[in-house]
């Protein structure tokens, strides 16, 4: 399987990650079978959220002893730093880990930065600071935002919806990510279940793009 290098973090992994939002529907039990069925097929790139429920405590329990040996993805939806450090804690220990991987501004209504007022971007440095992230990376669903994180040279991810239902102004996102040595992490593969041929979505995203990693 293709191994790919998300930008300036330096990260490579099997160009297939594992989006772990829908292992909130099923049981611990099978949630952590899955996990690691897939980490054995070869997947070493786990991405989950502080809200999707019990998805961080499910991979946590997976990986719990072999840490060192995956990369952990998760966001947060702060408002500002006092929440930041407060669903940062909670991750942390969720994933049963001293460290996240890349942790991720989840679909903010704006790009966050260092004097914006929110305190968020400074908090996300101190937290890089005392070793408890690696990576700062950001989630969203709107060009401009997306645009806007690209270009202000602040991240070294960003993940944004990429499926065969996208655009031109998509597939710019996606190499303007490669231009600027940003980490791009494909999300909704299938777009939300709007896409039922698998063998389809698959094979768009097995085309020549830019290098990304796929958390569908």
């Amino acid at each position: 399987m293709e191994r790919v290098t998300l930008g300036k973090t330096g990260i490579t992994v099997n160009k297939n990650g594992f989006g772990a939002l829908p292992i909130q529907r099923i049981s611990t039990e099978d949630a952590v079978k899955l996990a690691r069925k897939a980490y054995d097929a070869g997947i070493t790139f786990f991405d989950t959220a502080r809200f999707y429920t019990d998805s961080e405590e499910k991979l946590g329990e997976a990986f719990e002893g072999m840490r060192e040996k995956v990369y952990i993805a998760t966001k947060t939806a702060a408002a500002n730093a006092d929440e930041f450090w407060e669903q940062l804690g909670i991750s942390l220990h969720n994933l049963r880990t001293d460290y996240i991987d890349i942790y991720q501004f989840h679909n903010p209504a704006f790009c966050p930065k260092p004097g914006d007022g929110t305190g968020l971007y400074e908090a996300m440095l101190e937290a890089k600071a005392q070793g408890k992230i690696r990576h700062i990376g950001i989630t969203n669903h709107r060009l401009a935002v997306a645009d806007e994180a690209i270009e202000s040279g602040l991240y070294e991810t960003l993940q944004f919806p990429f499926c065969y239902l996208a655009t031109d102004k998509d597939i710019a996102i996606v190499e303007n990510c490669k231009k600027n040595n940003l980490g791009f992490i494909a999300m909704k593969g299938l777009s939300g279940g709007l896409i039922t041929n698998s063998a389809a979505a698959y094979a768009f995203m097995a085309q020549n793009f830019p290098k990304y990693v796929s958390s569908s």
